[in-house]
């Protein structure tokens, strides 16, 4: 057996065994009494919005692709969606502190704004998360709005 042929078994081998190593997957399946639509009004197309373009990076419920399960792209993706969490999770917004919700309220309209969410290597696989002009506004509308109503709550 040539040296090529004795290497590309070995990385044929090597990928069947990573297959093995599964990272731990984000799915609780619980909508938690601080997730975000549970302490604040959101208007149906808000929600759906969230949903469709936030909620798989950015909550404890993501609904994984298929690719999900072949490795290294699965340690990537679990990895991209911690970092995401850490950012801002919404299925615990309520229990950030109120000047911390204004915070990442503010950072959502400038995500928005900017053209920087929902991620471009994010709308590559999942071009139906991609935001309309509409859907921009009626985000950042509702974030706004909660803004201004934390600000005059205090």
């Amino acid at each position: 057996m040539t040296w090529t042929k004795k290497i590309l078994l070995g990385l044929v081998i090597l990928f069947i065994a990573i297959q093995f190593i599964q990272p731990a997957r984000n799915e609780n399946g619980q909508v938690l009494p601080s997730e975000i639509t549970k302490v604040y009004a959101i208007p149906d197309n808000v929600q759906t919005i969230f949903r469709n373009s936030c909620y798989d990076c950015h909550s404890n419920n993501t609904h994984y692709p298929w690719y999900a399960k072949i490795q290294p792209g699965g340690w990537w993706l679990a990895s991209h969606i911690r970092e995401g969490k850490d950012e801002l999770n919404f299925s615990t917004f309520g229990d950030y502190s109120t000047r911390r919700q204004k915070s990442k309220l503010k950072s959502i309209v400038n995500s928005i704004q900017d053209d920087e969410m929902p991620l471009k290597s994010y709308l590559l696989l999942h071009p139906k998360a991609k935001l309309s002009d509409e859907e921009k506004l009626a985000l950042i509308n509702w974030s706004e709005k909660i803004q201004e109503d934390l600000e005059n709550k205090n």
